[in-house]
């Protein structure tokens, strides 16, 4: 606990030469990382004349800096044993700790060195709560070979999203919808696709209905739909309710991926839009039940001004345009 509350209360030295940091463990005492770097070679040289030799300093500036360590510490970390020094059992829990702490820090100009070399593109993408998946990974395909991509995706309600690319937490936003008007979260809206639907379905469904003439097939099968949430199970309602179709749901889902996995287990037939349905032939078992090219999904990107400005952004509304 005494660890765990210093290192909330780092701070870094003002006559720190190498830049270290020094952690608060009492109001009377803190722990100097210059100093246990010190104590750490001494205890690998085995002794503060070897140490002083390899870090070019007086013996004495050594010894000082390590008992200061002790000091800090409480405990005593190296006791004489002969011409040299030895580690005690306090000595060797910190020396445990210095060796992880000093052998993350060699890596760290690797560590800058690569990221330096590989920039990383960063996306940050907000998906409306009932989009089709499938539809989105299909909008997105255009930048999923960006070198140094970093792609972050966030699922959830609409108007949160729209207040995290408002505060430029998010680049783009994906919805079945656009922003309403309100100038002061000053976002921008534009229509990406307007995609005919499709109906897909396990092969042993899709046979059975081969001899009713689709759409009304779909009343006679075991039937798969979106979330109310879902702008897409809006306008299929109303499609129902134009054709006169009553069909048997037999499960709702958020997640349109989902929704393909359970039809591909023989649960039911769905709708899918046709920007997705590429995806959905990657499940093995389903078949085109028929085409409903009058039901459309509409898929919107909603960015702030500055979201235009984003290479990656701009090629996503460019390729679906």
């Amino acid at each position: 606990m005494v660890a765990s509350r210093a290192f909330l209360k780092n701070k870094l030295s003002p006559d720190n030469d190498f830049g270290f940091f020094e952690v608060s463990r009492s109001p009377m005492s803190t722990l100097n990382y210059r100093h246990l770097h010190y104590f750490w070679v001494v205890a690998q040289e085995g002794g503060f004349a070897r140490a002083a030799t390899r870090l070019d300093m007086a013996v004495q500036t050594v010894s000082a800096q390590v008992r200061e360590l002790e000091r800090a510490l409480g405990h005593q970390l190296l006791r004489p044993a002969g011409r040299g020094v030895a580690l005690t059992e306090a000595g060797q829990a910190a020396f445990a700790r210095a060796e992880q702490v000093f052998q993350i820090g060699q890596t760290i100009p690797d560590a800058v060195r690569e990221a330096a070399s590989s920039p990383v593109q960063r996306l940050a993408v907000g998906l409306s709560d009932g989009l089709s998946k499938l539809a989105a990974h299909a909008l997105l395909g255009p930048v999923l070979d960006a070198p140094g991509l970093r792609l972050v995706c966030h699922e959830g309600e609409f108007d949160q999203l729209l207040a995290e690319l408002a505060s430029h937490h998010l680049d783009l936003v994906l919805a079945g919808q656009p922003a309403p008007p309100n100038p002061n979260l000053r976002l921008v809206s534009e229509r990406l696709v307007a995609a005919p639907v499709d109906w897909f379905g396990p092969a042993s469904l899709v046979r059975k209905a081969e001899v009713d003439h689709f759409p009304h097939s779909i009343a006679r099968l075991p039937v798969l739909l979106p979330t109310r949430h879902a702008v897409l199970r809006h306008t299929l309602e109303l499609w129902f309710d134009t054709l006169d179709l009553q069909p048997t749901v037999v499960g709702e889902f958020e997640d349109s991926a989902l929704l393909a996995v359970f039809a591909a287990r023989g649960l039911g037939v769905f709708p899918v839009s046709r920007l997705g349905a590429d995806d959905v032939g990657l499940m093995r078992g389903l078949r085109l039940l028929g085409r409903s090219a009058d039901v459309k999904e509409e898929i919107h990107a909603i960015r702030s001004r500055r979201g235009l400005h984003h290479p990656l952004v701009r090629r996503i509304l460019s390729s679906a345009g």
